[in-house]
């Protein structure tokens, strides 16, 4: 008998035993074995702007290399507030209200240690971003999901209402929503907002796709509702608006008191977020509007294609109407679930695609579905249709 393997096994926290390892992050080490196009994990394959980038590399030669302040450089801090002024018509008080933290997946557990207690319940909306329920597991908390019905993946309003109780202490909101597209309408918003003013429940709002909106809509913050600003946490990054996922530089905006208890979580969770990127993401933030223009229109051809491409193939598409991902419907092609299709995709078609299940609190929700990202160059997407034409001889 194996003692060690058994004894590695016992000191194993029960908390690590209820989630996986990312399925995200796995496909991606899949694409790179079976040398396939990954369209996967949502990072852009294109260089991120020259400006920034510049901006990063002169704060590095000036010697800004040392701990920025814990919970953010003032400097960043302040272009986030005059960014979220504009944007979103909020007065910020830079010195009170903003942590900045190593990315939005630091910003969202951070914000949740810091507001959550053990036995608490957060709700969830599925098909979900995969760090949503494993950040509540680590909290303590019990995640209580509410589901998002395709084909417009909207929430049934009893199903939600149903879910609120004296024990629920938070909602999570990912708007633009993804792992759907889904952009959340202000009657959607305000039904949401009318329950949490009800039972005094904090809204963590994860809106790191707020710029990646699609005509007609238009992205609304929860804390631009009446009665929000004080229950509401936005959690955003530079990671998809400025093309730099591998920065790790993301922001919590919340009230004083909620960002002080996010301030001392975050310190002790990671110190700080790399100080000569919180420098050149200040540049970032004082982009002008046409530049936000314009990622959107480019994101939209991107959308378009594969989406032509999905469906020329024999999918099923569910048009997103944000953020930069398609679900799609895989039940043309015979296969019992999603976790076969994907590994038959990357390895034969030689494309990478993200599982259903792996968004779902219950897999056999997702078991027809997968979700393609778009967030690559032109030729990527060329090539991944063409390599997707194979599938119709399944069909």
């Amino acid at each position: 008998m194996n003692t060690s393997n058994l004894s590695g096994e016992r000191h194993v926290s029960q908390k690590a035993r209820r989630f996986t390892e990312s399925v995200i992050r796995e496909m991606t080490r899949e694409a790179v074995r079976y040398s396939a196009v990954n369209l996967a994990q949502g990072f852009p394959d294109f260089p991120a702007p020259e400006e920034i980038k510049r901006a990063a590399i002169e704060a590095i030669a000036a010697d800004v290399n040392q701990y920025a302040i814990t919970w953010g450089a003032k400097p960043f801090r302040e272009a986030i507030a005059e960014k979220v002024k504009w944007h979103l018509g909020l007065d910020l008080d830079p010195e009170a209200e903003i942590t900045v933290t190593c990315g939005s997946t630091e910003g969202m557990i951070a914000a949740m240690l810091a507001t959550v207690d053990p036995g608490e319940e957060v709700i969830v909306f599925e098909p979900f971003y995969e760090n949503y329920a494993p950040d509540a597991i680590l909290s303590g908390a019990r995640p209580r999901y509410v589901r998002l019905y395709p084909p417009k993946w909207e929430f049934d309003p009893g199903e939600l209402r149903a879910a609120f109780n004296r024990r629920t202490k938070a909602l999570i909101l990912c708007n633009p929503n993804n792992p759907t597209g889904k952009v959340f309408t202000r009657e959607e918003l305000e039904f949401i907002a009318d329950l949490c003013r009800e039972y005094d429940v904090l809204c963590l709002t994860d809106e790191i796709y707020e710029h990646i909106v699609y005509e007609p809509h238009a992205h609304i913050s929860m804390a631009q509702l009446e009665g929000m600003r004080e229950r509401t946490v936005i959690v955003n990054s530079l990671s998809k608006t400025y093309s730099v996922t591998g920065w790790r530089v993301g922001y919590c905006i919340a009230s004083p008191a909620i960002t002080n208890a996010i301030r001392k979580v975050h310190d002790f969770l990671t110190v700080g977020a790399a100080a000569p990127l919180q420098a050149a993401g200040a540049i970032a933030l004082r982009f002008g509007r046409d530049y936000y223009a314009r990622l959107r229109d480019d994101y939209a051809k991107r959308r378009d294609l594969l989406l032509v491409a999905l469906e020329e193939a024999g999918f099923k598409t569910f048009r997103p109407d944000g953020a930069y991902y398609i679900m799609a419907d895989i039940s043309a092609f015979g296969f019992d679930n999603d976790l076969e299709f994907a590994r038959f995709l990357v390895r034969e078609v030689k494309v990478a695609c993200v599982p259903g299940s792996s968004f779902y609190s219950v897999p056999e929700r997702g078991a027809q579905q997968v979700r393609f990202c778009f967030c690559k160059r032109e030729e990527t997407l060329q090539a991944a249709a063409e390599r997707l034409q194979r599938l119709r001889e399944r069909r």
